[in-house]
């Protein structure tokens, strides 16, 4: 049977996402549901698409909980293909080890998925996480401050995903229903 891959979207207060998954799990979540998206990430992942609105239902229901401020683990199955082994364990770690609220910073997550990389390592790991949110590369921070963010508009969309889970104060004008306004 040839493994095939289903697209779906989210809207969320960051923008429409889109989520790819295959038979194994969330291949893929990209920041933008736009025009010729979907072919590059097909292109990418090299699957013919089928319509299987019941393969990213789960999905889908977690990332609206997540946007809603529900502290759940993501619990659906990842598919690891866009992921080579180094990326595999350190993202794998920060999606088992690394939970809502907290943050661990570049070095500490270096550290504790015994990748045997620097910080600047796990930042281009984290710079090239193929399934954002659910495997949250936004909780990993510089040990001098927030650090950088590749995702969605940048570094707003990291502050203000840090700030719905709690681990940043809220600032007078942040929303949950507004994401930050693009730059």
């Amino acid at each position: 049977m040839t493994e095939t891959v289903a697209f779906g979207s989210a809207e969320t207060a960051l923008g429409r996402l889109l989520v790819a998954a295959t038979e194994t799990g969330v291949a893929m979540v990209t920041w933008r549901d736009a025009p010729g998206t979907r072919a590059r990430a097909q292109s990418r992942l090299g699957l013919p698409v089928v319509d299987d609105p019941a393969r990213l239902a789960e999905p889908l229901l977690q990332l609206k909980a997540f946007f809603g401020g529900d502290p759940h683990a993501f619990t659906v199955p990842i598919d690891w293909r866009l992921t080579n082994p180094l990326q595999r364990q350190v993202l794998g770690t920060l999606f088992h080890r690394v939970p809502w609220g907290e943050t661990i910073t570049y070095g500490g997550l270096g550290d504790r998925s015994e990748a045997g990389v620097n910080a600047q390592a796990i930042g281009q790991v984290m710079g090239s996480n193929p399934i954002p949110l659910i495997v949250p590369c936004h909780r990993v921070v510089a040990s001098n401050g927030i650090g950088g963010y590749s995702g969605g508009s940048g570094i707003e969309v990291k502050r203000w995903l840090l700030t719905m889970e709690g681990a940043l104060p809220a600032t007078l004008d942040w929303s949950l229903e507004e994401g930050p306004t693009p730059v």
